[in-house]
């Protein structure tokens, strides 16, 4: 057991690129561009070469932070003119389509575009991003950075090992506060495609896709722009028996407003031969909080097995969303969260909002299959 252990701990981190000097041009200069890809990139030794942004002056503070090279005035400018192999977009996802058409046809030597999630907001404009890169021969990932959580990573080999047996029922339970972006307000969807959007991609890592989904979703009593999917409740349904099922309270209580908080996001994996579960550490975030995993199964006398690592979800798993993209490029072949491989979970979105307004199960392949 000690050397599966030891596997289990190794196959937290990502498989880097041999060529690590690929030119990255970043496109945002936001949180996620500021505090956790460019750092990432850095300590991985990737080479971040130029930058811009909607915002000139937060660019250049980034570049400076970072001692990026190059700094452009504008986004069109740094199409046009920038020196890179690769486009990392960090935009609100309403913008990133049309960065991603303009890269396509005026980016010189564009090899790959790593995407935010969402792709898109919608099933038809994310499946015509997907087609225009493949037209280009450009590689597209997009950045599903709870893949590269370090527990979930090592979720994902214990189930491939088999020791947990057949899956009967998988759980998420999400009691922590997002932080939403002023760039929220006015999108179809809050919570499915911002935050439950990690949630559901992370049961198809685990699981694979499912055939049907129910959901039911409310309002948060807290935010108080419009919206409809605040709290979201959904259960996935696999025809070989499986469900899976997470409750994304972003709610938690009166937290904010001057009750005790009990702010966590747990989650659970049950088999015929075994158990595992663990945490995710980001909600503690900025304070420095490794996830967890523990299991047990059945061929070893009912003892727990708990793991340990001391990377965290922010920022240390960006390294694995854009070495997965390097290392596709680098060896002609398809990036482990490709933009191909998105649709399927940007379909899945769309059925929790389907499913939320109609009281129905949805199954997410009629979906694909309509648009």
């Amino acid at each position: 057991m000690d050397n599966f252990i030891k596997h289990l701990v190794d196959s937290r981190l990502p498989i880097l690129p041999q060529k690590k000097d690929f030119k990255i041009g970043c496109i945002g200069s936001g949180f996620i561009m500021k505090d956790c890809q460019i750092p990432a990139y850095k300590s991985a030794g990737f080479n971040v070469t130029c930058i811009s942004s909607r915002s000139a002056e937060k660019a250049k503070e980034v570049a400076l932070t970072h001692n990026i090279p190059v700094v452009f005035d504008s986004i069109d400018a740094m199409l046009e003119h920038g020196d890179f192999d690769i486009l990392d977009i960090a935009v609100p996802p309403e913008a990133q389509p049309e960065i991603l058409f303009k890269a396509i046809e005026h980016s010189k030597n564009l090899r790959g575009i790593l995407a935010q999630k969402p792709l898109a907001m919608d099933l038809q404009t994310a499946r015509k991003m997907v087609a225009a890169c493949n037209r280009n021969s450009i590689t597209l990932a997009v950045n599903q950075n709870m893949r590269f959580d370090q527990s979930v990573r090592v979720a994902k080999t214990l189930l491939n090992s088999g020791k947990l047996g057949d899956i009967v029922l998988a759980t998420i339970e999400m009691r922590a506060i997002p932080h939403w972006m002023p760039w929220a307000q006015g999108l179809k969807s809050l919570s499915t495609f911002i935050m439950s959007i990690h949630h559901l991609d992370t049961f198809r890592y685990w699981l694979g896709d499912p055939n049907r989904v129910f959901a039911s979703t409310t309002k948060d009593p807290r935010t108080k722009f419009p919206h409809t999917d605040g709290i979201n409740l959904y259960i996935l349904e696999y025809d070989s028996g499986t469900r899976a099922s997470s409750w994304d309270d972003v709610w938690t209580g009166p937290a904010k407003e001057g009750a005790g908080d009990d702010i966590y996001i747990r989650w659970r994996i049950e088999g015929t031969l075994g158990l595992a579960k663990g945490t995710i550490g980001w909600p503690k975030y900025p304070e420095k909080t490794p996830s967890t995993l523990e299991f047990t199964t059945v061929s070893d006398n009912g003892k727990w097995h708990s793991p340990t690592w001391g990377e965290v979800w922010f920022p240390d798993a960006f390294v694995g969303t854009m070495a997965q993209l390097l290392r596709a490029v680098e060896l002609g072949t398809e990036p482990e969260i490709s933009g191909n491989d998105n649709l399927q979970t940007i379909a899945l979105c769309e059925a929790i909002m389907i499913s939320a307004s109609t009281h129905q199960a949805i199954n997410p392949s009629t979906i694909i299959g309509a648009i």
